[in-house]
């Protein structure tokens, strides 16, 4: 009942000390992605799809060009969490979930549900994410994240087009360096 005033009046407080700092707040971030990505997307055309290979596979392709939701965000869980639901109905569905890292909001934490069968879990990177650039780095304090297993070890959304385009990369790590089988996806917002 009393959740959105005080996560609001923390996000009021954050915003004023934040901008003092040289790095943005957990809730600032936390507003931005609220902002900006929440609601469907779809994957934007072939020729869009710049710089990446990841929209020819079997499962994406038939969604490329098309109506269909390629990428979605809402809030869940009393407004205080972002769920992401990257390729729905999908076999390569995955789902993000973005909060509060601890009750103080110290930072952002994300779980990814990937379809490599594991979870690996991020942080917010508060120096490197702006309104338009979100950038997740994977917690090197979990053992997925220091461990050799193939995993996704940055996830950034990054916005253009005046907030209708999106795209979406989800880099991978395997035998602990960054992996050439990374995943980008175009948006445009439905």
């Amino acid at each position: 009942m009393f959740k959105k005033p005080i996560v609001s009046l923390f996000a009021t407080f954050s915003l004023i000390t934040a901008s003092h700092a040289a790095e943005a707040s957990a809730w600032e971030v936390f507003g931005w992605m609220e902002d900006t990505l929440i609601g469907e997307w779809k994957l934007s055309p072939a020729q869009a799809q710049s710089g990446t290979e990841s929209y020819k596979h079997k499962a994406v392709l038939p969604l490329v060009g098309t109506d269909t939701t390629g990428i979605a965000f809402k809030l869940i869980g009393g407004e205080v969490t972002i769920q992401e639901d990257l390729l729905p109905n999908t076999s390569k569905q995955m789902v993000t979930m973005y909060h509060c890292k601890d009750i103080a909001c110290t930072n952002l934490k994300a779980t990814h549900y990937c379809s490599k069968q594991n979870q690996p879990e991020f942080l917010a990177n508060l120096r490197e994410s702006t309104p338009d650039r979100i950038v997740f780095e994977c917690d090197m304090s979990t053992e997925l994240c220091r461990s050799d297993e193939d995993h996704i070890h940055q996830i950034v959304h990054e916005l253009s087009n005046g907030g209708k385009h999106l795209k979406s990369s989800y880099f991978a790590w395997k035998d602990k360096k960054l992996s050439t089988t990374h995943s980008i996806y175009h948006f445009d917002r439905k």
